[in-house]
């Protein structure tokens, strides 16, 4: 036994309760008579005020938990000093617990446990205790209150609050680094004995992690642990009280950790020297291979910047690093051609973006490797000497004119011939044409700049040997303008003179315009073609001109309307002119100049005739022909044919009258009643097309049996009538004959007849009358004679 234990056993035994100790003493004063301690205190009445001794002298009860015995559990001894064993005296017992876990003898005082206590349920129980005469039921020592407390045992383990912790530590972490703490609680009394006193060591995951016995932190016990190496740990850890030592209780919980990264790798690439091929056809920004390094870190720390530092393809190729994957990709940056190059060498560079200062002697971080382009052959279309053309031509030239010529050369070694054509989308006119051997573009047609002064052509190159490989190019055609159009009055003019005019007075303002669009402008200049007695032209040196009068007073009755032929020319050369024809009526003003009338025939009018008065014999006429029409249209109405044309116009029973109805109101102009198989009337009904002016229930008159078939009958006309969009409105009768009864006959047909001839009797035609004796000698004659036979 060591020396721990001895000390730990020499405590238990301190605190247990011992008999001399578990007596619970009631002692009573020598005299019960109240007694002054240290002097006499008066209160506000002048009276002394005296302090009565206690009899209760107690201890405090000890209990252990978790007792095992098949008794009660022996807890203390209540006692009083008046006690004489005589059993003249009972002891009662209150408060927690008691008459159920904690029982007292009444003569004795002796208190027993009834159950097992648990600590960590509750630690003390506060009770009251009293002792009484038994005769008189009267106290004989006052109440007085003690504790019962539970002492602790090692009954609980260690706990976790998780079964299974996740933690993570950078890898490369030096030694002692701080991982994660775990915890452990225990329920057992932490301040009695080291029931509560824990210890953690670790069970699983050396050499590589430890953890604090006093706090539950696991720290890092090996140097350069490496993620790329192993990245997942399992560390278990114990947790055990009593210090430690043999005995105690203990729990275990997991802790999974996990190494993250960090940047201690560098990237490499795989081959020191990489292939690649491209087409010299290859558009700039395509495509033509990539390259990549690998990195044995993940995420940021494994992020690469590619670039290209060395190489004669520095200036024909560019690298982009592509993020999601990690790669170089390497375009074309320039047109390449196999005939000038074949061959291109590229250092291309990768390192991380990402550095960690703390890692730098493990570096350098990047890692280079060259790439070698080799450029392929393709047969490659006829390549133009411009990458555009612009002719100008003046509009007058003659047909056949070159205006200009394209060249083209094949790029290829073999130097194929060349053919041009012309986009005939581009020259749906046909005004242009091309030579196919030697590309010289001429007009086919007269060019004309005031239609259009610009032609946009695409020229067409393609090789004889391989026409399908073929190239374009815009060619621009401007028309140059040559002065041929001759300049023409701007707009209509409607020119007056008044029969007051005087000589010199101003009439007209006249401008040209001219379809040519000469260098130095436009300049036009007017005059007359021949002098005129009345007219003048005067040019105001503005490309207008005013048309003046030469004399006074003009007369409607003599002349009404002047010709005035005026000539413009231009200033180009060669010189434009044209002759323009002035159309000046003479016309009526007023004294301010103002045009009244220009009309000759408005003279003629008798001058008593004002124009009310025409107005009024104007609208006049209008009346009486709105009468005549209105007239012609009645008597037009009135006129119109019946929908029966005469009495003798008989169709299948059908009456017909020719009496006009009275509208909705009348209700008593038909009465289809007789139309009507008397055997099938209908009840009254009312209208639906009005409301009716008072609501009455219909008086039922007993009917005949119900005639199915003219009943059908007419419903089915009425349903064809009702849906007929041509028939007339619903306030019109139509109306539907009817047959009569059946006869008594029945049906004659031998259609319907379901038996032969021979089957039938017919007898029963002689019962009918004369008339159908023929019909009876017939049939039975007919019988006869079968049978006879």
């Amino acid at each position: 036994m060591t020396i721990q234990q001895v000390l730990l056993l020499l405590l238990l035994w301190v605190w247990l309760p011992h008999p001399c100790n578990t007596e619970m003493l009631f002692r009573r004063t020598p005299d019960l008579r109240p007694k002054s301690f240290g002097g006499r205190a008066s209160g506000s009445d002048g009276k002394a005020i005296h302090r009565q001794k206690r009899g209760w002298m107690w201890n405090q009860f000890f209990l252990l938990e978790e007792y095992t015995g098949s008794d009660y559990q022996y807890v203390g001894k209540l006692h009083s000093d008046q006690d004489k064993g005589d059993g003249s005296l009972k002891y009662i017992l209150s408060g927690d617990g008691a008459g159920t876990l904690f029982i007292i003898d009444e003569k004795t005082g002796d208190i027993h446990a009834t159950r097992r206590i648990d600590r960590e349920e509750k630690a003390f129980y506060t009770l009251r205790a009293q002792a009484i005469n038994r005769r008189t039921l009267r106290p004989v020592e006052p109440e007085s209150e003690f504790v019962i407390k539970i002492h602790d045992i090692n009954d609980n383990e260690p706990t976790f609050p998780e079964e299974i912790y996740t933690a993570s530590v950078p890898e490369m972490s030096v030694v002692g680094t701080s991982v994660v703490q775990v915890t452990a609680t225990d329920a057992d009394d932490p301040s009695y004995g080291n029931s509560a006193r824990i210890i953690y060591s670790i069970l699983q995951g050396q050499p590589y992690f430890s953890v604090e016995p006093e706090t539950g932190i696991i720290r890092t016990a090996l140097p350069n642990m490496n993620r790329e190496n192993r990245e997942q740990y399992q560390v278990v850890i114990q947790a055990k009280d009593m210090g430690g030592q043999m005995g105690g209780l203990s729990g275990t919980t997991t802790v999974n950790i996990t190494l993250t990264d960090v940047n201690d790798n560098p990237p490499r690439f795989p081959q020191s020297t990489i292939h690649l091929r491209v087409p010299e056809s290859s558009p700039v920004g395509t495509a033509i291979g990539s390259v990549k390094a690998t990195d044995a870190d993940t995420g940021k720390n494994a992020e690469v910047e590619y670039r290209i530092i060395d190489g004669d393809g520095t200036d024909m190729f560019d690298i982009v690093t592509q993020k999601d994957t990690q790669e170089g990709i390497i375009t074309v940056r320039k047109p390449l051609d196999y005939e000038t190059r074949r061959l291109y060498t590229l250092k291309v560079e990768a390192e991380n973006t990402h550095l960690d200062p703390r890692f730098y002697y493990l570096g350098p971080f990047k890692d280079t490797t060259i790439v070698k382009i080799s450029v392929e052959d393709v047969d490659e279309p006829p390549i133009f000497s411009r990458s555009s053309y612009l002719f100008e031509v003046h509009e007058d030239i003659e047909l056949g004119t070159i205006i200009g010529t394209v060249m083209a050369r094949d790029p290829d070694s073999a130097s194929s011939l060349i053919r041009f054509s012309l986009d005939r989308h581009t020259d749906l006119d046909r005004i242009f044409n091309i030579h196919s051997g030697n590309g010289s573009i001429y007009t086919s047609k007269p060019l004309d700049r005031e239609i259009s002064q610009w032609h946009n052509l695409s020229v067409i190159a393609a090789e004889i040997n391989n026409p399908k490989d073929t190239s374009r190019v815009p060619v621009y055609v401007r028309i140059l303008d040559v002065n041929d159009n001759a300049p023409q009055f701007a707009v209509f003019y409607d020119t007056f003179v008044c029969e007051n005019a005087r000589a010199g007075q101003l009439i007209q303002t006249i401008s040209a315009v001219d379809k040519d669009d000469p260098l130095g402008g436009q300049k036009f200049f007017f005059s007359l073609a021949a002098v005129n007695p009345n007219f003048t032209v005067q040019d105001n040196e503005d490309n207008t001109a005013r048309i003046l009068t030469r004399r006074n007073g003009f007369s409607r009755h003599e002349i009404s309307t002047y010709l005035l032929p005026v000539v413009i020319s231009d200033n180009d050369y060669p010189i434009q002119s044209s002759t323009g024809t002035l159309t000046i009526r003479v016309c009526a003003c007023d004294s301010r100049g103002n045009m009244q009338s220009c009309n000759a025939e408005a003279l003629l009018l008798p001058a008593g005739l004002s124009t009310g008065a025409l107005v009024a014999i104007l609208l006049c006429i209008i009346i009486l022909l709105v009468i005549v029409v209105l007239f012609a249209a009645l008597k037009r109405q009135r006129k119109k044919e019946p929908l029966i044309l005469s009495k003798e116009d008989i169709r299948d029973n059908i009456v017909s009258y020719n009496d006009e109805g009275g509208g909705e109101e009348d209700t008593q102009a038909f009465d289809i009643g007789t139309l009507r198989n008397p055997a099938a009337i209908e009840d009254k009904k009312l209208r639906r097309d009005i409301i009716p002016e008072t609501l009455f229930v219909p008086r039922r008159t007993p009917s005949a049996p119900d005639n199915t078939d003219v009943r059908d009958f007419i419903n089915q006309r009425l349903k064809e009538h009702d849906t007929d969009p041509s028939a007339p409105p619903y306030d019109s009768l139509a109306t539907y004959a009817y047959e009569g009864n059946d006869s008594i006959a029945e049906s004659l047909s031998s259609l319907e007849s379901g038996t032969t001839e021979g089957d039938q009797n017919y007898d029963y035609l002689r019962e009918w009358g004369p008339r159908f004796n023929k019909l009876a000698e017939m049939y039975g004659g007919g019988e006869s004679d079968k049978d006879t036979s």
